[in-house]
């Protein structure tokens, strides 16, 4: 027992239809990654390259988890301890950033010897950037509190001069 409804051919005009929004769904979204439609944005490097924003200062730091469950940060070059995170400490947006760091990381398989650089620029813009992976994090984003978090990281005369320029 067949119903009329079960004969009937489907709508060709409607296949129509449906197979042209799809493929014009697909050529707007092509023409947008191509930057036809809408301009392709500089990255952060080729943006201050193009505007002559230059490093003020940049230090290489390893995060290391201390046996107290502090985080000890070191100067990649040397092994001095710049600064320290104690356990429980009020700093959850440093340990959050580590944390997605090193999940990356293990994602690429690339090592933990790799340093972190924390860069200062002139235009008082302070970066984050995981050598080993190639990801920069603009800290500015995050608001000034987390900023500094970071900031302190950084050497005294740097601070300096991040604190009375931008930032």
């Amino acid at each position: 027992m067949t119903s009329r409804i079960d004969r009937a051919p489907f709508p060709k005009p409607l296949l129509w239809g449906a197979a042209g929004l799809i493929l014009f769904a697909l050529a707007l979204v092509g023409s947008v990654r191509l930057g036809l439609i809408v301009p392709v944005r500089a990255s952060a490097e080729q943006y201050r390259e193009a505007r002559g924003i230059a490093p003020l200062h940049a230090v290489d730091l390893l995060f290391e988890d201390a046996e107290d469950g502090a985080v000890e940060v070191r100067l990649a070059a040397t092994g001095q301890v710049v600064h320290r995170i104690p356990p429980g400490a009020q700093n959850g947006f440093v340990r959050g950033v580590m944390r997605g760091l090193a999940r990356e990381r293990r994602q690429k398989a690339a090592g933990e010897e790799v340093p972190f650089r924390i860069t200062l620029w002139d235009d008082g813009e302070l970066t984050l950037t995981d050598l080993a992976t190639g990801r920069e994090i603009d800290l500015n984003a995050f608001g000034r509190t987390n900023r500094e978090a970071f900031l302190v990281m950084l050497p005294p005369d740097a601070r300096a001069q991040a604190e009375g320029g931008a930032g």
